[in-house]
C-alpha cells in the first residue's frame, strides 16, 4: 500500500538536494512533488520553458497544458525535476513540480477550493497536518512530498531527515505563540518582506531587573488576656441585739390614783430588735493596662544576581571555503578604504565591521540570487538596529564589500 511522505525545508536549494536523491535512490520522478513559495520571485529562474501556470489556477482545466511535470530536464540548474509556476490560493506565486500540480490545479480532484491543504489531503495528508505543511510554505518554506510503498517509506525518511527538515511541530507551536490558528487558503498570501522576516535567525537578548520592595510581616506581638478571679475577704462588724426580759417583783403598797387608772384590761407588745450584717460590692478601677506600638525604621541592602543574554559572535573563517572573508578580501577592503575615506578621522579598523557585515550579505545563501535593490531594505534595517543614524554614512562600504563577496 502506498503512502505520502512528507518534508519542509526553509530553502528551495535544500529540498532541491532532498528530490534529486530521491530519484537517485530509485524513485519515480513522477511520484516526487515539490512545491516552493516564490513570493520573491527568486526561483523563476528554475521554471521549465512552457510551465507557467499563474493564470490558469483559478480556471482549473488547462493549468496543465504543456507543463512536463515529472519530465528530466538535467543540466538547467541541477534540477532533475520540470518545474512550472502557478499561484496557490493563500500561498500566492509558487513554484511547483510533480503529481501535486494536478491537485492543486484540480485536474479531476477539484482540491482548488481547499489550496495546499487541500491538495495534500486529497493525496492522504491528515487534514492537520496539511494545514501546518502548508502554513510552512505560505511563510516561505519549501515542501517535498513522495509517494512510496510502505516498505520503502523508512528509505525516504532517511533521505528527508538527512537533510534537516523543519520540525513542524515546534514550529507551529512557535506560530500559535504568536496568535496563528489554523492554515486558510482565503488568507492573504505573506509578503516579500514577511518572508523575510520569517527566515530571520532570531537569539532573543534577556535581561532580568531586580526589583526591590516591601511588605509587612509579623515578626512578634503581646497578646493580652483578661480574667476575674475571687480572694477570700473577712471583716469584723459589730452589731446590737435586743433582748426583752420580763420580771415580777412582789410589792405591797396601797394602789394610787396613777395605778387606778391602769386598772383595766390591755395587751403590751415589746418589740426586741437586732442589727444584721448587710454587704454590697462596689467596682473600683485601681490600675490601667495600656497597649500601644511603637515604630522602628531601618534600612536594609539587598544583594542578588541578575541574569543577562550575552551573544558573541564571531567569524567562521574555513580554509578554502567559497566567499570567506580571508586575506585576500581583507586586502581588497584595505586598498578599497584607502582610496575613498583617506584623511578622514577613522581608520581601517574601524571600518572593518563595515565591510565584514556587507561581505556577509554577499555570501548569505538568503541573498544569493538577488540584487542590490532588494537586499538594500533588509540590510538597512538590520544594520540600524545595531548601529542607529549611521547606515548612510557606511552604506557604500557596505555595498562595495557584498559585490565583492558575490564574486
Amino acid at each position: 500500500m502506498a503512502k505520502t511522505i512528507v518534508g519542509l525545508y526553509d530553502d528551495f536549494t535544500t529540498a532541491q538536494k532532498v528530490a534529486e536523491d530521491l530519484v537517485n535512490k530509485g524513485f519515480d520522478r513522477n511520484d516526487v512533488s515539490v512545491v516552493a513559495n516564490n513570493v520573491t520571485r527568486e526561483y523563476d529562474q528554475y521554471a521549465t520553458s512552457g510551465t507557467n501556470h499563474e493564470d490558469d489556477m483559478s480556471a482549473g482545466e488547462g493549468a496543465m497544458a504543456g507543463a512536463g511535470i515529472g519530465a528530466a530536464i538535467g543540466g538547467v540548474g541541477g534540477l532533475i525535476l520540470g518545474l512550472g509556476l502557478l499561484t496557490i490560493p493563500g500561498v500566492g506565486p509558487a513554484l511547483a513540480a510533480g503529481p501535486i500540480v494536478s491537485a492543486l490545479t484540480g485536474a479531476g480532484i477539484g482540491a482548488i477550493a481547499g489550496g495546499l491543504a487541500g491538495a495534500l489531503v486529497n493525496m492522504g495528508v491528515p487534514e492537520e497536518e496539511a494545514g501546518t505543511y502548508a502554513e510552512g510554505v505560505r511563510r516561505g518554506g519549501t515542501l517535498v512530498a513522495v509517494r512510496a510503498e510502505d516498505n520503502r517509506t523508512n528509505d525516504v525518511a532517511a533521505i528527508m531527515n538527512r537533510h534537516n527538515p523543519v520540525d513542524v511541530d515546534e514550529r507551529s507551536a512557535n506560530w500559535r505563540s504568536e496568535g496563528w490558528t489554523e492554515y486558510s487558503p482565503k488568507a492573504e498570501p505573506y509578503t516579500a518582506e514577511q518572508i523575510t522576516e520569517e527566515r530571520a535567525k532570531r537569539i532573543p537578548i534577556i535581561e532580568e531587573d531586580l526589583k526591590v520592595g516591601k511588605r509587612a510581616a509579623q515578626t512578634g506581638g503581646v497578646q493580652v488576656r483578661s480574667y476575674v478571679t475571687e480572694t477570700p475577704v473577712e471583716e469584723d462588724v459589730h452589731l446590737r441585739r435586743e433582748h426583752v426580759e420580763v420580771e415580777r417583783r412582789a410589792v405591797d403598797r396601797p394602789a394610787s390614783e396613777k395605778d387606778l387608772k391602769t386598772f383595766q384590761e390591755g395587751t403590751m407588745e415589746v418589740n426586741e430588735m437586732a442589727e444584721e450584717v448587710v454587704v454590697s460590692k462596689q467596682a473600683r478601677v485601681i490600675e490601667e493596662v495600656v497597649i500601644g506600638k511603637e515604630v522602628e525604621e531601618h534600612t536594609e541592602t539587598v544583594r542578588d544576581t541578575v541574569r543577562k543574554t550575552n551573544v558573541d559572535v564571531s567569524q567562521t573563517n574555513k580554509e578554502h571555503a567559497v566567499g570567506a572573508f580571508d586575506a585576500t578580501f581583507d586586502a581588497d577592503y584595505r586598498n578599497h578604504f584607502k582610496t575613498n575615506y583617506k584623511g578622514r578621522d577613522h581608520a581601517y579598523d574601524d571600518y572593518l565591521p563595515v565591510y565584514r557585515y556587507g561581505h556577509s550579505l554577499g555570501t548569505n545563501e538568503q541573498y544569493r540570487n538577488r540584487e542590490w535593490k532588494q537586499v538594500e531594505p533588509d540590510a538597512r534595517r538590520n544594520w540600524e538596529q545595531r548601529n542607529p543614524g549611521t547606515w548612510d554614512e557606511f552604506k557604500d562600504s557596505i555595498h562595495y564589500a557584498w559585490t565583492k563577496a558575490r564574486r
